[in-house]
């Protein structure tokens, strides 16, 4: 597939990389010169330096014969234009982040309908309500769900003293066989696997687990976890994405927010009026006392600026708050957050690839998400009638190296394949690859 980017920033960066792997032809456009120099320096994709809006570019990048146009670039008047001309162009199908929410209300002249633009992203919603499902899900680092809910994957950071540290996972899997469960990824320090049955737990692993939503308790309890009962919410940054998640979590919690601007904290006094708004520096330790931080279940940082969000994490998990949740976008840092006692974090950039890449794939592909601070991709497929993957048991079913599957649902019924098992049609399967093994996952099930 032929596809242009504009914007090299986090997300069109990252998004060219994982389509340069599965042998995508991808171009690179950017205005900034050292986003272009890195796209250039880095990528296996074709760069230019200019604006996506320049249609001498377009043409000189391939857009008459592209079979997709991504426009990623953090304005929306850009992407939108972008998008609108490629299907001037003649390309199929069309993709743009946009920030303002507007965008997406079908009663807005312009939405996507009338732009004719096939996907709007608005990641900011996307990273609120994974916000929510991490603070419902508290012993969890990370949660994304597949199947229409009835899948999880769960990530877990493993604590030094269990019981289950240094014994394969093969014996495990016997002694506790009741819950069901399958691991399908160890990060350690920053490293990251897809394990076998000989590979051991060890101490401050994270680790991420794929199991039914029925079992989900029982594997939090196997690993030394609980979950805390939320009353008390503390939200920094009253930006698009700490509005959208005082929105949802007022409803059942009690919620407060800082936010240091004036006219935003009088904005949001008037548009939540079950939270209290509190303007102020989040990082003003005395503020935090004063309004009760050490009472508080919950801290979650959803300000503009990473620095901040992980200084105000870090001075609530020395006040001893048992569920921190903090909005961490530059990927150089994710490798660090476990080590440095955040619970969990979301990622606007990662939930924005995440709705990409199931965008591009979508058919027997049902949905897609990457694991946060890993090369590992978790994707949910149906296979059809007549795969290679039906035909045999699936230990005969030459599933690549570097790829694991996960979980299944049938019917009403989801359960951990085995060597025996064998999938067929219509089943919901949940696998986890790394991308050198997509190509081929995606052959054995078309």
């Amino acid at each position: 597939m032929n596809i242009i980017i504009i914007g090299a920033g986090n997300v069109g960066f990252n998004l060219a990389k994982l389509l340069s792997y599965e042998k995508h032809d991808v171009v690179i456009i950017d205005n900034k010169h050292d986003q272009y120099n890195q796209a250039a320096e880095a990528l296996d994709a074709q760069a230019y330096l200019g604006s996506g809006t320049n249609y001498r570019l377009l043409e000189r990048a391939g857009i008459k014969s592209a079979d997709m146009l991504v426009a990623v670039t953090n304005n929306d008047e850009v992407n939108l234009l972008s998008a609108l001309m490629a299907k001037k162009y003649g390309v199929n199908k069309t993709v743009a982040r946009v920030k303002n929410h507007d965008f997406l209300d079908s009663r807005c002249p312009v939405n996507a309908q009338s732009l004719e633009i096939d996907l709007l992203i608005h990641p900011e919603s996307e990273a609120a309500m994974g916000a929510v499902r991490l603070l419902k899900q508290s012993a969890a680092s990370h949660l994304t769900e597949f199947a229409d809910g009835e899948i999880v994957l769960l990530g877990i950071q493993l604590d030094r003293d269990l019981d289950i540290l240094r014994r394969p996972l093969v014996d495990l899997a016997k002694e506790f066989s009741d819950v069901e469960f399958r691991t399908v990824a160890i990060q350690r320090n920053e490293l990251t696997k897809i394990p076998r049955g000989s590979d051991m737990f060890m101490p401050n692993d994270r680790i991420f687990v794929v199991v039914s939503k029925q079992k989900i308790d029982q594997v939090i309890k196997m690993f030394g976890k609980e979950n805390h009962s939320i009353e008390n919410v503390m939200i920094l940054g009253g930006g698009q994405t700490g509005y959208l998640i005082a929105r949802e979590l007022e409803k059942e919690f009690n919620v407060k927010i800082i936010e240091s601007n004036s006219e935003t904290s009088l904005d949001l006094a008037e548009k939540l009026p079950k939270s209290l708004v509190i303007k102020g520096d989040g990082l003003d330790l005395n503020l935090l006392a004063l309004e009760g931080i050490i009472d508080m279940d919950a801290f979650i940082t959803v300000t503009g600026d990473d620095e901040t969000n992980i200084v105000a994490s870090l001075m609530a998990k020395h006040l001893r708050v048992p569920k921190i949740i903090s909005l961490i976008n530059k990927t150089e840092y994710t490798p660090i957050i476990p080590t440095i006692g955040i619970d969990a974090y979301i990622s606007k950039q990662m939930v924005t690839v995440n709705s990409i890449l199931k965008f591009i794939r979508r058919g027997q592909i049902v949905s897609v998400a990457s694991i946060p601070g890993t090369a590992v991709e978790a994707i949910e497929l149906i296979p059809k009638e007549g795969s290679k993957i039906t035909r045999k048991v699936l230990s005969e079913a030459n599933v690549p190296k570097n790829a694991i599957l996960g979980a299944v649902r049938r019917g009403n019924e989801v359960f951990i394949p085995m060597g025996n098992s064998q999938i067929q049609a219509g089943d919901k399967v949940v696998l986890f690859a790394l991308p050198s093994a997509i190509h081929d996952v995606e052959k054995i099930f078309s």
